[in-house]
């Protein structure tokens, strides 16, 4: 801070008031402005910090391996599906002894000619907490053309973080591939004038 001499006439006391009350205004002004780059920089770093991942649970030594068993169709049976409009497939499952919950679930249908194709409308991954998927197999049969579904048996398989090959390890899912099923279409129909008309006779 400057240092006025001070005076007796009234001029001087006029000059020191006018320096105190520009410095004043530039003292206000320097704190206004830092009072807003902190509320800032608050602000800017608060919002952009990343929430915090929570914490690994315990898992008991003793706990058994995590498992899913498909409820929707029965895994003891094979189901027979028709790729036609409106008719999606739904399939459910519950979970038992989980105790890490996968942030998500990859869920394929294993084609016996060797091909996979994914379920659902999300490209066969969904949330891991998931119990049940749709799929809508003539939605997927008209925009898939270059990997069409064949009338097949086919291999559900779900698995979690840790891969379709994963080890059965406490608390953790285990991938599932118990469900069987098959896909077959609505066959078109064929004027005999245009084919051959077989007749099958059952002789008793």
């Amino acid at each position: 801070m400057a240092v006025v001499e001070k005076r007796q006439d009234g001029q001087s006391q006029s000059q020191t008031q006018s320096v105190l009350q520009s410095e004043q205004t530039v003292t206000q002004s320097q704190a206004s402005q830092t009072g807003s780059q902190t509320a800032s920089q608050t602000g800017s770093v608060t919002g952009s910090q990343s929430p915090t991942a929570a914490p690994m649970p315990t898992i008991p030594a003793n706990a058994p391996a995590g498992t899913l068993s498909v409820t929707k169709p029965p895994q003891q049976s094979t189901s027979y599906y028709k790729i036609a409009p409106d008719e999606p497939i739904t399939f459910a499952w519950n979970f038992s002894y989980i105790i890490v919950t996968p942030t998500h679930l990859t869920v394929s249908a294993v084609c016996e000619n060797g091909n996979t194709y994914p379920v659902g409308p999300t490209n066969g991954i969904i949330p891991g907490t998931a119990t049940s998927v749709v799929w809508d197999t003539y939605a997927y049969q008209t925009s898939q053309p270059q990997l069409p579904l064949a009338q097949a048996k086919y291999t559900l398989k779900i698995w979690g973080d840790q891969g379709p090959d994963a080890q059965r390890a406490p608390g953790f899912l285990t991938p599932n591939n118990a469900l069987q099923f098959a896909l077959y279409t609505q066959q078109g129909y064929t004027p005999i004038a245009s084919g051959i008309l077989c007749l099958t006779l059952s002789v008793w």
